[in-house]
């Protein structure tokens, strides 16, 4: 009996050694998949999202200096500039700002106090409305502000200690629960959807903003105790307990997103779901999901049309990412899926990920057809954790990219704009003008700015891209390229461009077949001039007999 013992127990740990050798040869075969597939990626797409989430909870982005002064005023703004200034340049193009924190707004409200993360002072205005120069310093810099609102949490016992008579817990106990420490809004409750509502017209309709995104839009945690047992008796209706729980975050994203499109159809609202909607056929999501767990149908709001995106919280890794990032792609429903890509988990204080893991997520989400790449949270990005800025700014942002139009809502594009104007100025500039063009809603348009060295301008070619989100009708820039400048309107629907200069009549192309430039056949061309776009010659060209380029000397 010793003896067969021991034998199955050699025979266990020699197949346990074998699976190991093959399940290191499998992930180092992955690893090379992946960085051939990563060296050979495309060229980044013309239209996707590229989103970070900014804190302002405990000051944990934004800001880091109270506003009590002059000067603390100046300083608590600059340190926003800044921040907008390097996520500029790495071609981020949305900002998710952390609007409604818990219970305490960012910016002057008739319903909830100022947060005193600003001051210091429950109620207290840091002598500016942050919410409003957010707004404005975005869209200075081409990109949008989506107002983040923390939906259901009203605080913990500490900060609605800190509200005191401002919170919603002592203005209005009756549509907030305590549970585990905390204090939350009873999604149960009828009255808890007008609340909301009251907060989400005060913003779009006294702020610019591009998005309303909604966090925290469910049940929290260990919902099955949440202590609703009141509200469910008097509005439950015979309905089964978690589809009565269910419907009732529906209802209210229902309520939010109409109350939205009434005042501006062209503000887009989101949510952050848990990433995992629910178990796949073959994953298990380990009993932590939207569907089942905290009652959040998010996919089920894609499907009837009262959500324009999702930004699930995919901060997982390995078969934990990889199959739920499929299932949300495949249940758009046309809309938009930004995977939310937990970057903090590069910190060694959190879980030490190798950078490898948030390249391969971004590889794999854009080569799948997702709508982006949201970051939680903005200063690990812009601490560069692990060389993460480096890497998103260089390897996979090489170009800039336009948010994507909203269809759904309008898919006219405003007219083409007219009357072009090249003009050379000094130090070898150029200035650009146009005729501005008309929207079919008479909104507002925005104009986006195409140089190329070669002629007709590729506005499909993210490369081109070279100025987004204009105001103005005109531009100044380097002469020696062409010029294109296209219209957008406030849903994203681009026009046709319009040529602001020209390649000469007597220009011809140049065809290029594996490394040799070829000059396209001509029987009486003996020499070619090559000038670059303002005319000037570069250098002279003669045809070989097989219509190869060679260089003459000067």
């Amino acid at each position: 009996m010793n003896n067969v013992i021991k034998n199955d127990k050699k025979e266990y740990f020699c197949n346990e050694f074998i699976m190991k050798c093959l399940k290191t040869i499998l992930f180092s075969l992955l690893l090379v998949l992946f960085n051939v597939a990563k060296a050979q990626q495309p060229v980044a797409p013309k239209y996707e999202y590229r989103a970070v989430w900014l804190t302002v909870i405990e000051n944990l982005d934004w800001p880091k200096t109270p506003a009590l002064t002059p000067q603390g005023i100046e300083n608590q703004k600059q340190e926003l500039v800044a921040m907008l200034d390097t996520l500029q340049a790495m071609k981020v193009n949305t900002v998710l700002l952390q609007t409604r924190v818990r219970g305490d707004l960012i910016y002057p409200s008739a319903i909830e106090p100022f947060s005193h993360l600003f001051t210091g002072i429950v109620g207290l205005s840091p002598g500016y409305d942050p919410l409003a120069f957010a707004i404005e310093e975005c869209h200075k810099r081409g990109m949008e502000l989506h107002a983040w609102i923390v939906t259901i949490p009203a605080g913990n016992n500490r900060q609605v200690k800190l509200l005191g008579k401002h919170s919603i817990v002592r203005k209005n106990r009756k549509i907030c629960k305590p549970h585990e420490g905390a204090w939350y809004l009873d999604p149960g409750h009828p009255e808890t959807a007008d609340y909301l509502a009251g907060i989400v017209k005060e913003i779009v309709s006294r702020y610019d903003v591009d998005g309303i995104h909604f966090d925290y839009i469910r049940y929290p945690e260990n919902a099955r105790r949440f202590p609703d047992k009141d509200t469910y008796r008097k509005y439950g209706k015979g309905k089964d307990l978690k589809q009565w729980r269910r419907d009732n975050i529906t209802a209210i994203a229902r309520r939010l997103y109409t109350e939205v499109k009434q005042l501006k159809p062209w503000v887009k609202v989101s949510s952050s779901p848990i990433g995992k909607y629910r178990d796949t056929s073959r994953y298990s999501s380990l009993g932590w999901n939207a569907y089942e767990t905290v009652y959040q149908d998010a996919q089920g709001w894609l499907k009837e049309g009262i959500h324009d995106a999702l930004f699930p919280m995919m901060y997982f890794k390995d078969n934990h990412f990889y199959p739920f990032a499929l299932d949300w792609k495949e249940n758009d429903h046309g809309r938009w899926v930004v995977p939310g890509i937990g970057i903090y988990f590069l910190s060694p204080r959190e879980r030490d990920w190798p950078l490898d893991e948030v390249s391969r997520q971004l590889f794999f989400t854009r080569q799948q057809g997702l709508a982006g790449h949201a970051y939680f949270r903005n200063r690990f990005l812009l601490d560069t954790v692990k060389g993460i800025f480096d890497e998103v700014k260089y390897e996979f942002y090489n170009a800039p990219a336009l948010i994507p139009p909203m269809t759904w809502q309008d898919s006219i594009a405003p007219s083409v704009p007219s009357s072009p104007i090249c003009e050379t100025l000094e130090n070898r500039n150029i200035r650009l003008a146009w005729e501005p063009s008309k929207d079919n809603h008479d909104l507002p348009v925005v104009y986006h700015l195409y140089v190329s060295p070669t002629y007709p301008v590729d506005t499909n070619d993210a490369q081109n891209l070279h100025t987004t989100y204009l105001k103005g009708t005109e531009a100044t820039v380097k002469e020696g390229y062409y010029y294109a400048v296209t219209s957008a309107d406030r849903y994203g629907n681009e026009s046709a461009p319009l040529a602001l200069n020209h390649a000469p009549e007597l220009d011809i192309p140049i065809l290029n077949q594996g490394n040799k430039l070829m000059l396209p056949p001509s029987e009486n061309a003996k020499e070619v001039l090559i000038c670059n776009a303002i005319g000037e010659t570069i250098s002279k060209v003669k045809y070989h007999p097989e219509n190869s380029l060679e260089l003459l000397p000067e």
